[in-house]
């Protein structure tokens, strides 16, 4: 066989299994530049909130509240303009009232939709507010439970607030929702999603090289070769 029909099969069957992935890798990162990443991130549906001032001297010893819940952990957080600690013990996390170390309960569904409405930055109404067990796949990692809140909006805001102090966790949207698709097809990571070193797109990396390096092989065959003159005759 000759050696330019051995370059054009290469670079078929290369350009067949290869090909759609290279598509793919194009149309999915011409998304991921078209819409900022603060966009994706979500930065324009939460309202920046200053964190008002507050005197060391009116708050309670932060070590012997933590001595006595027995907790592993304690930090200083800010909800609904009050101070509030919040442990990490051996039942999970609680909430203290930062000047008093008096327990708070759990906010209801009344005081997460109005938390979560002070959080959004738009105007539409709340329309679902539900305190879920079952975590999504967009917020993989997190801990259940979580109060979901959705805003009635063509992007379908949507806020994940903490059950135990009403602190905003995270948020997704519908174009969020885009980019971890095209971002779990672009990195071929179709389980985690978060894997860029996995052996599948390794393999079709490779391939790609190899697939453009049979086409540079094919041009050398693509242009006809000039015939050399012969010598006119004396």
């Amino acid at each position: 066989m000759r050696t330019h029909v051995i370059a054009r099969k290469t670079h078929k069957w290369f350009g067949l299994f290869i090909g759609l992935q290279v598509v793919v890798w194009s149309l999915s990162g011409v998304y991921m530049t078209v819409v900022h990443i603060d966009t994706i991130h979500g930065d324009h549906l939460v309202r920046q909130i200053a964190t008002p001032g507050i005197e060391a001297k009116v708050l309670q010893d932060p070590l012997a509240l933590a001595a006595r819940e027995g907790a592993k952990g304690l930090r200083l957080a800010w909800v609904d303009e009050r101070p509030i600690y919040v442990s990490d013990g051996p039942s999970g996390e609680r909430a203290f009232a930062a000047t008093t170390a008096a327990p708070l309960e759990p906010p209801n569904e009344q005081a997460i939709r109005a938390l979560a409405s002070s959080y959004y930055t738009g105007s539409e109404p709340i329309a679902s507010a539900k305190l879920i067990t079952d975590v999504p796949g967009e917020i993989r990692g997190r801990k259940p439970p979580l109060w979901r809140v959705e805003f009635a909006h063509w992007n379908k805001p949507t806020f994940y607030l903490s059950p135990v102090t009403g602190e905003l966790l995270s948020r997704r949207h519908e174009l969020w929702r885009v980019f971890d698709f095209v971002w779990m097809l672009h990195i071929m990571d179709y389980d985690e999603r978060e894997n860029v070193n996995n052996p599948l797109l390794r393999a079709f990396t490779w391939g790609a090289v190899l697939m453009a390096l049979s086409g540079i092989w094919l041009l050398f065959y693509a242009f006809p070769k000039r015939k050399k003159r012969r010598g006119s005759a004396r």
